[in-house]
């Protein structure tokens, strides 16, 4: 078993949960502290939904526990662990108002609720929407309202279960800003599960990376990204390309081992006049252009994303600036972007 410092509210130590003889979750031990976020993040299928529920008491346990500041509550009831769980479709009740759903918690616990439910509306930017129907509101106002819903009661652990995932980009990245800065305000303990690795560095605190059922690594946001553990996390984080020995060390000449490339990382340049293509140049010093050979290129919304053949490393995913337009088969230049390059173990 893990060890349990005195600041951690959640533990959870070597939990398994099967379905048809096959783990979705697998040994999976972690803990969370008072006050922290910690986001779950991984693919599709990968158990952290699962992981997820088991907290919550909504799934059985083949093997490990679940406590709460020392507590095993293990075998304790979903209704009496005072957790709060949020879905991607928030689930409110369309018949009633937004003050409505936000009081219905509230009402459970016979609390009185006027003074609360406006507390809330304004904590979620919605102030005065009281009195709408909820399916007046638009998708983003919706999941602030099952937000405000969930935190109604004060629940000791919020679990949000892909809670952004049906709305468009642009707001899922302005609602994570917000859903962080509520967190923050209302010093709310969660745990915040997502396949994007952008939402889940915006809210999280630490993240925890799941794999086929098992966690792959747990660090903060900054480690996690800087220093994926293994080139299977690096690809579901954005990274396209992994490299070893002397492609990698082209990249990054005192590379200790493989390296990591974002497509951001691999920058066109310029033409491939006064760059050597001929091989005598195949390991630059730290900064120097190499040169390489569009393999295509297609246009984008601030350039072009190419695939390009470089010299000393193979074909690579990189990106053109609209001053470097490209085509398939030009001699070109390019740099690498440290901040697109991670080192793996």
């Amino acid at each position: 078993m893990t060890a349990i410092s005195e600041s951690t509210a959640l533990a959870v130590e070597g939990v398994t949960v099967s379905f048809d003889g096959s783990p979705a979750v697998n040994d999976v031990t972690l803990t969370v502290a008072a006050g922290e976020v910690l986001g779950i993040l991984g693919p599709s299928g990968s158990g952290k939904s699962t992981l997820l529920r088991s907290i919550a008491g909504l799934e059985s346990l083949d093997a490990g526990r679940v406590s709460w500041h020392g507590e095993d509550i293990t075998g304790v009831p979903v209704h009496k662990r005072g957790f709060a769980l949020m879905f991607q479709d928030g689930q409110l009740f369309p018949h009633r108002t937004v003050a409505q759903n936000i009081a219905y918690p509230l009402r459970i616990a016979r609390t009185p609720s006027e003074g609360r439910v406006a507390e809330l509306l304004g904590l979620v930017g919605l102030a005065g929407f009281g009195t709408r129907r909820v399916t007046e509101l638009s998708g983003g106002e919706q999941q602030r309202v099952a937000l405000a819903r969930s935190l109604a009661a004060e629940p000791r652990l919020l679990l949000l279960d892909e809670p952004l995932s049906a709305l468009d980009r642009e707001l899922r990245e302005r609602l994570a800003g917000d859903l962080r800065r509520i967190l923050d305000e209302t010093g709310t303990t969660a745990i915040f599960v997502t396949h994007d690795q952008d939402e889940a560095f915006a809210v999280s605190d630490r993240v925890a990376v799941m794999v086929d059922g098992v966690l792959r690594q747990t660090g903060t946001p900054a480690e996690v990204w800087r220093t994926p553990a293994s080139a299977e996390i690096a690809r579901f984080l954005g990274y396209t390309t992994v490299l070893d020995g002397d492609a990698a060390r082209v990249v990054r000449p005192l590379a200790r081992g493989p390296v990591a490339l974002r497509p951001a990382a691999v920058v066109v340049t310029g033409g491939g006049r006064g760059v050597s293509t001929d091989g005598s140049r195949e390991i630059p010093t730290d900064g120097a252009p190499v040169a390489a050979t569009v393999v295509r290129s297609t246009p984008a919304v601030e350039g072009s994303r190419v695939r390009l053949l470089v010299r000393g490393i193979g074909e690579v995913d990189g990106i053109a600036s609209a001053q470097h337009p490209v085509t398939a088969g030009e001699s070109v230049t390019v740099r690498f972007d440290d901040a697109g390059i991670a080192e793996l173990p």
